[in-house]
């Protein structure tokens, strides 16, 4: 996770292309095996003022619920919350780049509030449209991602879709971290990419994309840049004993199978259903 000014120097690094204020570290080696990857496009996505996005929606939503975009806690436009804070139905107006298949902006969306957004255990914001789903597919043709409900498997062919650079990352699921430590962040049963996925600063918020299934299994937001030890931007593993492994440049997304069992009909939060296991706050 870089903060912005580091970010957009390694940006300006790796890709020799303009400032990316946000997160995720290049990647290092190759594969053994390359995954098979089918068709995953741009369509849904959106690109923010310092990360990357996504429209989606719930097993659940209906056509004429408010649309929701997600993309990382650390991307808001407020700044990083704080180990612990929850933020829930805070107003806000920000503005998001719709892409569509090719990677081309067709429109702008605008939030009305933030509905759910922490970095503790998970690194998440799910902002609320002030258009339905059905209002976005009649003036651009665009359908939202659907998010999976239930836990991405190892092994998975995955597509890491980023709507701040117009470009995608293909790797599989390497496995999960039981802990991910970052500085002064916990987060909780992590997806770990296979190193082909060397994503970037920009790429924060990113939907990372099942190939077979075309649903979102969890959101790109972190990765181990010079091999540091749990410090910003060096994201470490911890395992149930408290042993810890560095794995400089492999990167990682946090899993968003939990999401849905928080919401109710109309695309409602609910941190009380009995299934939400989303932190409180």
């Amino acid at each position: 996770m870089n903060k912005p000014l580091l970010a957009a120097l390694a940006a300006l690094v790796i890709t020799g292309t303009g400032a990316a204020p946000a997160l995720a570290a290049p990647g290092t080696g190759t594969d053994v095996a390359a995954p098979t990857v089918k068709a995953v496009n741009f369509a849904g996505t959106v690109s923010l003022s310092n990360c990357s996005g996504s429209v989606v929606r719930l097993p659940a939503s209906v056509d004429s619920d408010p649309a929701l975009v997600m993309t990382n806690g650390h991307c808001l436009e407020t700044g990083f919350p704080a180990p612990g804070q929850v933020i829930v139905n805070r107003a806000s107006s920000r503005s998001f780049g719709l892409l569509n298949a090719s990677a081309t902006r067709v429109g702008t969306l605008r939030a009305n509030r933030i509905v759910y957004s922490t970095m503790t255990d998970t690194d998440v914001a799910l902002y609320q449209l002030t258009t339905t789903y059905a209002q976005i597919k009649s003036s651009y043709g665009i359908s939202a991602l659907t998010m999976q409900d239930t836990h991405p498997a190892a092994g998975t062919a995955i597509t890491v879709v980023s709507g701040y650079w117009k470009r995608t990352y293909a790797c599989n699921i390497d496995g999960f971290a039981y802990r991910l430590k970052e500085g002064d962040w916990t987060w909780k049963d992590s997806v770990r990419y296979t190193s082909a996925c060397q994503t970037i600063g920009g790429t924060s918020g990113s939907p990372v994309v099942d190939n077979a299934t075309g649903k979102v299994v969890a959101v790109n937001n972190t990765g181990n840049e010079d091999g540091g030890r749990c410090t910003d931007n060096n994201p470490c593993e911890v395992d149930a004993s408290g042993n810890v492994t560095v794995r400089q440049g492999i990167n990682y997304a946090q899993e968003t199978y939990n999401i849905p069992g928080c919401f109710t009909t109309g695309n409602k939060l609910n941190l009380s259903l009995s299934g939400c296991t989303l932190p409180k706050p």
